[in-house]
């Protein structure tokens, strides 16, 4: 079934006729039986009060046109008032087979009927009314709110048109903020001069398009980085195919270069593909589940970078037992073999490994890292430590992220420190 298309002025506008005839049903239907016992009440002491100044001469006592009165005597003698008829068509004997207490109230032929009683001096005295009496007050005061509340519903509902009038030109202006999110030169000049829920969606819509704006500047940027990073290696084997070919160099030569540079871009394709990974994987929680022993990965991946700079001092010291950690054995290799490639390539003298607390410290007496850049050396090819880039700290980073740990840097007085815990 297709939904019924309205805009906001005409929702706010049928809220506000709904309301207006729920209030109107309650007053009428609902508001009268409430206030029956009032109305009773106030009818039973409007019927009591005369009944002492009724004497035989029922003709001369003041009577309400709207109460027949009966003056009735021990001996059987009874008056009635002249609108006695009027109001109740039944004789005094069976008028009396109906009242059975001080004052109450009967049915007869369809109507309500409400009396009250004296007994003073061998005579009894009884005032009766009909319901025309209730029907009147009810009328009464629904006259006198019907007006005052037909006039509040008038106002109200203009004062919700009005706003609704200002919140739709609002929604409007987000509408118009979102469809131009992608335009740079877009400039919404009408602020809002309200500090509300509105104002904060206004401002989260403002940051997301800086922060879109950052991205896609920032993809930008990756985009040239990775195609300098990929496009210098070719460069160099172009080079030197070339020079093969004009028998500037030998083959064996050529074959040395070549190869290098092809290790080169293996690992830049093999970083750029596990980075990409990261973000799919990220959404099985499988890798949650699994833990590994990190001490054997730790070994292995130091004596692999122990051939590249052997004449560094290496030093592990295990202070934990079992040192388990959530992840997979290839997460765990990805975090420190990229580790501590970054670190062969600054180290002065030695590389220090340290587990101990459930934290695991890697140490390398290099140069301290600039403050100025500690935010951006996890940043895919973000410019960091003496003008390096790459993807390695950045994998680092992600893959902690994703098992649940944290990362952090810190200058020693010689050397650097990163903490993972």
């Amino acid at each position: 079934m297709k939904p019924l298309k309205q805009n906001l002025y005409q929702q706010l506008f049928s809220l506000a006729i709904i309301i207006f005839i729920i209030i109107f049903v309650f007053l009428g239907l609902v508001l009268p039986n409430v206030l029956k016992p009032i109305y009773e009440k106030n009818i039973y002491q409007y019927l009591k009060q005369p009944l002492e100044l009724i004497n035989s001469d029922i003709g001369k006592s003041p009577i309400s046109n709207d109460v027949a009165y009966l003056y009735i005597t021990d001996e059987g003698v009874s008056v009635t008032s002249e609108n006695y008829s009027s109001i109740i068509a039944m004789n005094s004997e069976e008028l009396l087979k109906h009242i059975d207490q001080e004052y109450g109230k009967f049915r007869y032929k369809g109507s309500t009927f409400y009396y009250s009683t004296s007994y003073s001096k061998y005579v009894t005295r009884i005032s009766i009314a009909n319901n025309s009496y209730i029907e009147q007050i009810k009328r009464d005061i629904l006259f006198a709110i019907f007006p005052i509340l037909a006039l509040t519903l008038v106002i109200i509902t203009a004062l919700i048109i009005l706003w609704s009038r200002k919140l739709v030109l609002k929604i409007e202006r987000l509408k118009n903020k979102i469809d131009h999110l992608d335009d740079e030169n877009y400039v919404d000049h009408y602020p809002n001069l309200e500090d509300d829920e509105l104002k904060v969606l206004s401002d989260a819509i403002d940051n997301m398009k800086l922060t879109l704006k950052k991205e896609e500047d920032y993809k930008n940027q990756m985009y040239q980085n990775i195609s300098h990073d990929f496009k210098t290696p070719l460069t160099v084997i172009k080079s030197y195919l070339e020079a093969l070919d004009d028998g500037m160099i030998s083959a064996d030569e050529a074959k040395k270069v070549i190869e290098e540079q092809i290790n080169k871009l293996e690992v830049k394709v093999h970083s750029l593909l596990y980075l990409n990974k990261l973000n799919y994987i990220k959404d099985s929680n499988n890798f949650t589940q699994e833990s590994v022993d990190i001490i054997p990965i730790l070994n292995e991946s130091v004596q692999k970078f122990k051939y590249l700079r052997p004449e560094l001092k290496w030093e592990v010291f295990i202070g934990d037992k079992n040192p388990i950690y959530r992840g997979t054995t290839d997460m765990w290799e990805a975090i420190i073999d990229n580790l501590l490639n970054n670190f062969i390539r600054y180290a002065e003298t030695e590389i220090k490994v340290t587990i101990k607390n459930g934290k695991i410290t890697l140490y390398n007496d290099g140069p301290n890292i600039d403050e100025k850049i500690f935010d951006d050396i996890f940043t895919p090819y973000k410019k960091g430590i003496q003008g390096q880039f790459g993807l390695g700290l950045s994998i680092v980073r992600k893959t902690i992220a994703l098992v649940g740990y944290e990362i952090s840097v810190k200058n020693e007085k010689k050397g650097v420190s990163f903490m993972i815990k």
